[in-house]
Parts: C-alpha cells; sequence; structure tokens
C-alpha cells in the first residue's frame, strides 16, 4: 500500500496581515453554514472570496450578499439564470457549472473551506489543493476515493491541510505533531446512531425518518444515514489512515453515545490522550479556521458533572455491517474504497427513496464490491482522472445490481 505522510501536512499560520480571506465550497450545507455562522460573529477577521452551492440559488444569493462575496457559484447550470437575477445589483459577479465551481476553488484565498458533499467535490477540492494554501476539508471523498493520490496532490503543493470531521480535528489536537514511533493506536468515538440498541427486526423495519434523527448531531441527510449504518465511522477509518501515521491496525472504532470524547490517541508509555467537547461543527471548524491560535465560538460548554457519566461500547459490526466492510475496503486498497463510497452512495440515496430497506445499503455496498473484485475493477488508482473512472464504475455496478434488492422486498 501507498506510504502516507508522517504527520498531518504542513499546519502552520497564514502569511500576511488583515482579514483571512475565505472562500467556502458547499456554503449552503451544514458545514458551510457553521462556517459563515463563525464568520458572522468575527467580521473584522474574514473577507469572503467565493461561495458555491449545487442546486440552491436562493440561498446561495441570499449568503453572498450578506458575507459580501466577491463571486457566487451554483453548481447546476440551468439555476445561473436565478442567482445572475437574485445578485443583481450587488456587484457579486454570478457563475455556474462544474468549471465554474474549479475555478472557485483557485480564486486567490488563505483559506477553502472544502464541503461539497459526494463525488461533486473531488475536482473542486484538487483544485483547492493545488494553490498551496489552507485547506479545511470537510469533503470525505477526497480521502475515503481518492486518499493516496489527493495527499500526493497536497504533499506535492505544499498545502497546509485542515480535517475538519470532529473526529480527525480531536485527533490532530490530541496527536499534537508528536513523532510516529511514540503512536501506538487511534480510537476514533461513534454515537451509535439513533439505532445503536435496535434488534435486527427492527433495523430491518427502519424507515428513512427515524434513520435521519440523530442523537446527537444536526448534520445533512446523507451523512445522518451514515451514521445511523455505522459506515461514517468506516469512512473515517479511512480517512484517518491517509491523514494521520498510524498503519490499520492501530486504527480503531468504540461506541461513545454521548459524543463527548472525539478521539483517543494512545501513546507507547501507556498515556491516552482525548479531546472532549459538546458535539458541535463549529469547534472543529473554528480551529481550522484559527489554527494556530483559536478562535471564540458559540458552542454550549462542558459540564462533566452535569452529564454525569460517559460509557463506551464495543462496535456491532454483525449488526452494523457497513464498518467492517469498510475497513475490509482499506485492507484491500487500490480503488476498493472508491468502490465502496460510490455504492453506498447510490444506497443510501435509494433507501432515502425507499427503494431498499436499511438493512440492504450495506447488502447492496458488499455485493457491489464482490463484483467488482470479480470483474478486476479493483485496481491501482494514479490520478483523479483514474478516481472518477473507478467511481462511475462503481455507481453503474450499483445501479445494475440495485433491482434485485429492491425486488427481494416486495
Amino acid at each position: 500500500m501507498t506510504p502516507h505522510p508522517a504527520t498531518t501536512n504542513g499546519v502552520g499560520t497564514t502569511s500576511g496581515s488583515g482579514p483571512k480571506r475565505l472562500s467556502i465550497l458547499g456554503a449552503t450545507g451544514s458545514i458551510g453554514t457553521s462556517t459563515l455562522d463563525l464568520v458572522a460573529r468575527n467580521p473584522a477577521e474574514f473577507d469572503i472570496v467565493a461561495l458555491t452551492a449545487q442546486t440552491n440559488a436562493s440561498a446561495l444569493a441570499a449568503l453572498a450578499r450578506k458575507h459580501g462575496a466577491r463571486v457566487a457559484v451554483i453548481g447546476e447550470i440551468d439555476r445561473y439564470g436565478e442567482l445572475k437575477e437574485a445578485l443583481s445589483g450587488s456587484g457579486i459577479r454570478a457563475e455556474a457549472g462544474a468549471d465554474a465551481l474549479v475555478a472557485a476553488a483557485a480564486e486567490p484565498a488563505d483559506c477553502v473551506m472544502a464541503s461539497i458533499i459526494g463525488a461533486a467535490g473531488l475536482a473542486p477540492t484538487f483544485e483547492a489543493a493545488r494553490q498551496g494554501r489552507r485547506l479545511a476539508l470537510a469533503n470525505k471523498e477526497c480521502l475515503v476515493s481518492a486518499g493516496a493520490v489527493f495527499m500526493a496532490e497536497v504533499a506535492r503543493h505544499g498545502t497546509e491541510l485542515f480535517p475538519v470531521d470532529s473526529e480527525h480535528s480531536a485527533a490532530f489536537q490530541a496527536l499534537a505533531g508528536s513523532p510516529p514511533d511514540t503512536i501506538e493506536r487511534i480510537v476514533l468515538t461513534a454515537s451509535g446512531g439513533p439505532f445503536r440498541t435496535w434488534t435486527h427486526a427492527q433495523l430491518a423495519a427502519a424507515t428513512p425518518e427515524q434513520a435521519l434523527k440523530h442523537p446527537n448531531w444536526t448534520m445533512g441527510a446523507k451523512i445522518t444515514i451514515d451514521s445511523a449504518t455505522l459506515m461514517n465511522k468506516g469512512l473515517e477509518l479511512i480517512e484517518a489512515y491517509h491523514l494521520f501515521p498510524v498503519e490499520i491496525d492501530q486504527l480503531g472504532v468504540v461506541v461513545h453515545p454521548q459524543s463527548i470524547i472525539h478521539c483517543l490517541v494512545t501513546y507507547r508509555d501507556g498515556s491516552v490522550l482525548a479531546q472532549m467537547s459538546c458535539p458541535d461543527m463549529r469547534t472543529p471548524i473554528s480551529l481550522s479556521l484559527a489554527w494556530p491560535s483559536r478562535m471564540s465560538a458559540p458552542v454550549e460548554r462542558l459540564d462533566l458533572v452535569k452529564i454525569g457519566s460517559l460509557t463506551f461500547e464495543e462496535a456491532d459490526t454483525a449488526r452494523f455491517p457497513a464498518l467492517g466492510l469498510a475497513r475490509d475496503a482499506l485492507a484491500r486498497g487500490q480503488s476498493a474504497p472508491a468502490i465502496l463510497n460510490a455504492a453506498n452512495e447510490v444506497a443510501v440515496a435509494a433507501f432515502l427513496e425507499r427503494r431498499i430497506g436499511f438493512l440492504d445499503i450495506a447488502t447492496l455496498v458488499g455485493q457491489v464490491l464482490e463484483a467488482a473484485d470479480r470483474a478486476g475493477q479493483v485496481a491501482a488508482m494514479s490520478s483523479l482522472a483514474d478516481v472518477l473512472a473507478a467511481d462511475g464504475e462503481a455507481r453503474k455496478l450499483a445501479e445494475s445490481l440495485l433491482p434485485g434488492i429492491a425486488g427481494g422486498r416486495r
């Protein structure tokens, strides 16, 4: 397997003085709006360069006007007229389309928040990495689907890469630049989602509405379903492998229903460092924007006496097989994680559309991985084009297998 970097890449301060120039790819999503909430509370510290969205032109225009963005980009070309009209007279440049999203990532900025979900975020985030500045990464696909390829691009351009996932931000803080040979284990915590205590029979009958009721976090629909299946934690294991100087067997997951401890790092002397905070994405977002300093964040302060106790459980891969599928894909390497991710996106979308059941999500992903392996589609990747090709083929395969699973429910 391709060696990964010894530390998080090039973390340091942004050069220059005055407001930090900030672009947000995926401004209307949960990460984007949380980022802009912090910006609004610290207006003198930021200068908004570019904001993007995929479909919500009216919300994008409102955010661009509110925060004085220089350019607003909508991914769907058909929404360009709506965006341009909504920005009329504002002096804000309106653009549209996939190429415009990539161009927005290349706008001169001190920091880019990359929070476009799914494979649609790959090309813009790669472009942001090529600028050699600070990249706050909230797009999982860059590390899950394109891990070694993406990290090579980050290293090539000397990019400052900051993970925005709460677990990886916690690991970064607990590691604190420690030498790789002192690190024994990194354990990511999982809330267990809304179905942590459900039986197999209950899981088989779970509805999208039930799966979307996360007990601790407020997130987008796709990541919330991933949390319910524990696929999200499997994807985070893959991300952690590429971000930090550990091997696969040094990575673990523990279920922690309170979501107060986000990661635990064990060192060779037996010490364990844990990062703790109330579950609010504005904490890791603020760190990615302000490091090596810290900025004020309007999050609930941790009161351990009020909480009373913190509990931990082993992750149950029998009831939640997605976690095991992700670990197996990481061990398989090459394009297997990209295939896993693409199949999961298709499966989650089908579940939200009520075409398959909750347990069918992992079933479909497993079938796609097996079929791809038999067809010789698990292969090495050396470029973004290779990643996108693997993603596309996996989606086709998933769609071809979907009717069999959907038919089995009738």
